[in-house]
């Protein structure tokens, strides 16, 4: 018989047994099944208990009941397993899966094995003693611990549509203070900010911040070698608080923001909401964290979290630094063979010498700093930030001097270059620019580059002498500067003879400059 009732129930059952009443009626009284009433029953008339009398106390009833009534046994030596228990707890050792061994013993011995069953000897068999742990309670402004939780979906109120967000939560240990905000994703940048909203929401900053092992703070922790983020060591020191990471693997120790802050938030503010814009839920989130979670009677402190945070860890917070903070996030990129590393969905400039290798960048709110990583962390490059994705800031001095010309090479360039020289240039490369059909952009950036050998004086002379002439080509210009003719006396116009027809060479200017003329220039009349 299983002896499940109580003693007191088992009594109430006698009584109306005695009583005359059906099994049906004393289930419903008793609150039992009708078949375990069945059972009682046959076993008080098998002791002469139905037949009036006096029913035997508590105590009494019990000793009774344990020298009588036929019981069964344990679930647990019922099992269909035992027979395998030794073999079960050797494959457990050596590390193998239930699921696996469900297999193995139905391919060994050939009969079903039941999966409920096998865990429930398997728990049996493992059973251990629980952990015990100190709770450890901190002194007011000493520390905060922060985590991030998933928070389900929001709507975008720039495109209206759902995206997956996530509740920070940084909480005060001493007070149980939170502050809590719902965002888009956990990067660095994100990270950052978050903390910078909560400083300033509780007005001023902890002595120290527990944290995860997350990637946007903590690049490596092993035992005693822990590898901080660049960017959020620059945040702490702007803050003057020390990071303080788990061991991996604990995160208990940080179970006062994980219980009373996350799951907290997610279980009362969140839960059964219907999705809505995320700049409407940080509002109400904000208000809900003073007004709500701020004012209830806390289950561990048996107070109210705001007003021990205003009557003694709002003093003992240290103060906001004067400076505001410039967000930086600091990451590794490679500069390809283009001159420029990605940041952000943005490409920036850096010397063509570090070609290949690994750069430091500091992205901040207004300007991109490029720093060696071998040496002093030398400054290689400072950029505006670019406003919009797939924006390039390209240095020409970062480039090699035979490809700066290309990148920079354009119409409205050219004329830029050619007008500040001088008229001839200008007239000569816009010749250049107006031709048809052929697209004579690049030899137009190939006569101005003679500048860098020659100087904008000789070029502006040289083009005039091959503009006087009707030469408008980079081969004419170039030769005549590589013979120095630009530095020779020539008329500066054309002249006409007495009938009044104007006068021109019989051959090109070309061949005069490439040597294949006569040692005097002969003109004829046309």
């Amino acid at each position: 018989m299983n002896r499940r009732l109580k003693t007191m129930n088992i009594r109430e059952l006698l009584r109306l047994k005695q009583m005359g009443r059906t099994d049906a009626e004393v289930a419903r009284l008793v609150g039992c099944h009708r078949q375990t009433v069945a059972k009682y029953r046959r076993w008080a008339r098998e002791q002469g208990l139905l037949e009036g009398g006096k029913i035997p106390g508590e105590e009494e009833l019990q000793v009774l009941l344990k020298a009588t009534a036929s019981t069964r046994p344990p679930r647990h030596e019922q099992s269909t397993l035992n027979a395998f228990e030794r073999e079960i707890r050797e494959l457990r050792e050596d590390g193998v899966r239930m699921t696996a061994i469900a297999e193995r013993l139905e391919e060994r011995h050939g009969v079903p094995v039941s999966y409920e069953a096998l865990r429930r000897l398997v728990r049996r068999l493992e059973l251990r003693t629980p952990k015990a742990y100190a709770r450890v309670e901190v002194g007011p402004g000493a520390e905060a611990q922060v985590d991030f939780g998933y928070a389900g979906r929001v709507v975008d109120p720039e495109t209206g549509a759902l995206r997956k967000a996530w509740v920070f939560v940084m909480l005060l240990s001493h007070s149980r203070h939170m502050y809590a905000e719902l965002v888009y994703d956990q990067t660095v940048e994100t990270w950052l900010t978050c903390h910078i909203h909560a400083f300033e929401f509780f007005g001023g900053v902890p002595a120290s911040v527990v944290l995860d092992n997350l990637k946007a703070a903590i690049l490596k922790h092993a035992r005693d070698d822990v590898l901080v983020q660049r960017s959020y060591r620059e945040l702490a020191e702007h803050y003057d608080f020390l990071i303080d990471p788990n061991p991996p693997r604990q995160p208990h120790l940080k179970g006062k923001v994980e219980k009373g802050g996350v799951d907290y938030v997610k279980n009362t503010f969140l839960a059964g909401r219907e999705p809505r814009r995320i700049d409407v839920l940080n509002a109400a989130l904000a208000r809900w964290c003073v007004e709500k979670a701020g004012r209830r009677r806390h289950g561990t402190t048996k107070k109210q979290p705001v007003a021990v945070f205003e009557q003694v860890e709002r003093p003992a917070l240290k103060p906001l630094p004067r400076e505001p903070y410039d967000l930086a996030v600091w990451k590794r990129a490679k500069l390809h063979r283009d001159c420029h590393v990605t940041f952000e969905q943005s490409y920036y400039s850096a010397p063509f010498r570090l070609v290949g290798q690994t750069l430091l960048v500091r992205g901040g709110l207004r300007t991109v700093r490029l720093y060696a990583t071998d040496g002093d962390h030398e400054l290689v490059a400072t950029h505006e930030r670019a406003s919009q994705p797939g924006q390039r800031k390209t240095c020409l001095d970062h480039l090699p001097p035979d490809k700066a010309y290309g990148v920079a090479l354009s119409r409205d360039n050219c004329m830029a270059q050619a007008t500040a020289i001088g008229p001839e240039t200008e007239r000569l490369v816009q010749e250049l620019l107006d031709h048809r059909p052929e697209n004579r952009l690049r030899t137009a950036g190939r006569v101005l580059a003679l500048s860098t050998t020659y100087g904008t004086h000789r070029l502006e002379r040289a083009c005039a002498r091959s503009m006087t002439y009707g030469e408008a080509e980079y081969r004419t210009v170039k030769n005549i500067l590589e013979k120095g003719l630009d530095l020779q006396p020539w008329p500066s116009e054309p002249t006409a003879n007495d009938t009044g027809r104007t006068l021109r060479f019989a051959r090109s200017a070309s061949e005069f400059v490439l040597g294949c003329a006569p040692a005097a220039l002969r003109g004829t009349s046309s």
